[in-house]
Order: C-alpha cells, then sequence, then structure tokens
C-alpha cells in the first residue's frame, strides 16, 4: 500500500514561456492549449516563476505589463517527482498555489500538477478502493483474514464491518484506510472481541 506519485500524475510540460515572453503570446498559448497557466523558464529550463490567467486579467486593465517576467508569480513553488500526491497538496494548500512545477535534480521542468491532476485520485473507482483495502491494507500490512471484516465502498466512502481480535488494531485500520488513494471518509463499524475470551 502506498500513496501514488506525483510523477504518476503530474502532465508533462508541454508549454513553458521564458520572462521575455510578450503578454498577447502568453494569451494566444493559454487558449490554444487550453490551460489557466503556464511555468516561465530561464534559459537552463529551471522555472522562475508562474502566470496564471488571473495574472493576465489583474495587468491588462490597468496596463503597463508587457512580458512573462511583469506578470509572473515568483518564485515559482515547484514539486519533485517522487513526492507522495498527498505531500504535494499539503504544499498547494500551504503556499495557496493551484498548480506546481515538477522539477528534477538539477531543478529542471519535467511536468506540471494541478488541483485537477489530484482530483482525479477520488474519481478513483469504488471496487479498485476496495480490493487495496481487504488486499493491501487487512492481508498484507495486518495480516487479518478478509474474512473477518467487510469493506463496502460507495462514492469513495468506506464502511468496515465485523470483528477484530485486538481493540488497539481498530485505530490502525481506519487510519490506513483512510490513507488510501480515492477514500472520501470511513465508517467504522468494527468491534473486538474482549480480551478476556480473546485470552481464551
Amino acid at each position: 500500500m502506498r500513496h501514488r506519485s506525483v510523477a504518476e500524475l503530474m502532465t508533462p510540460t508541454a508549454v513553458t514561456v521564458r520572462p521575455a515572453t510578450a503578454f498577447k503570446e502568453i494569451a494566444r498559448l493559454l487558449q490554444e492549449y487550453d490551460i489557466t497557466a503556464v511555468p516561465v523558464v530561464d534559459g537552463t529550463g529551471c522555472p522562475v516563476g508562474v502566470v496564471s490567467e488571473a495574472d493576465l486579467l489583474r495587468r491588462r486593465f490597468p496596463g503597463g505589463a508587457s512580458t512573462a517576467g511583469d506578470l509572473m508569480t515568483s518564485p515559482a513553488v515547484t514539486a519533485r517527482p517522487e513526492w507522495s500526491v498527498v505531500r504535494a497538496a499539503r504544499v498547494m494548500q500551504r503556499h495557496g498555489v493551484k498548480r506546481l512545477p515538477v522539477v528534477d535534480a538539477h531543478g529542471r521542468i519535467t511536468g506540471v500538477l494541478s488541483r485537477s491532476d489530484l482530483i482525479r485520485l477520488f474519481l478513483r473507482h469504488d471496487h479498485a478502493i476496495q480490493e487495496e483495502i481487504v488486499e493491501d491494507v487487512l492481508t498484507r500490512v495486518l495480516r487479518i483474514a478478509p474474512s473477518s471484516v467487510t469493506v463496502d465502498v460507495e462514492d469513495g466512502l468506506v464502511t468496515l464491518s465485523g470483528t477484530v481480535h485486538r481493540a488497539e488494531l481498530l485505530p490502525v485500520i481506519v487510519r490506513l484506510c483512510q490513507s488510501v488513494d480515492g477514500v472520501v471518509d470511513v465508517d467504522n463499524r468494527l468491534t473486538s472481541v474482549p480480551a478476556a475470551a480473546d485470552r481464551a
């Protein structure tokens, strides 16, 4: 069981601009590629900022700004391909950004991770979520017989029912289920065998 990595969800970078790229060219690229923002890179391919539709609109009406270097939000908040999507989501939230340029070990851009990419996780099929919980969480990680726990998944909501032999496992099971990609929430209806009965 693992969280998917940024590399698995990111969109490979097809469009970048340089600091000297003109306002109209940026607007044309956003429209042509149906994207809402574009990374600004230096001569080595390292991101130095991001220009979004909002940046264009802010400057369009007062006037004055004419290049990506003038318009961009800088410095660029970036992610690494090997990061978990959870880490990337937390960085987005902390910095209040909707997308992260993804950079390699040399700082060069290799892709872009957007909030819409993260949302795709929650469109994961219920059957795939159920399968991962039964096979990975219960069987492989916790060594719990699948027959002792019933796992139902509907629209990402996981309902757990059944009985486990150790009460201390209950919060662990819930926590591990919550970490599975695509899980929206966990309804824990599990019970544990009383200690005396367990010893018997």
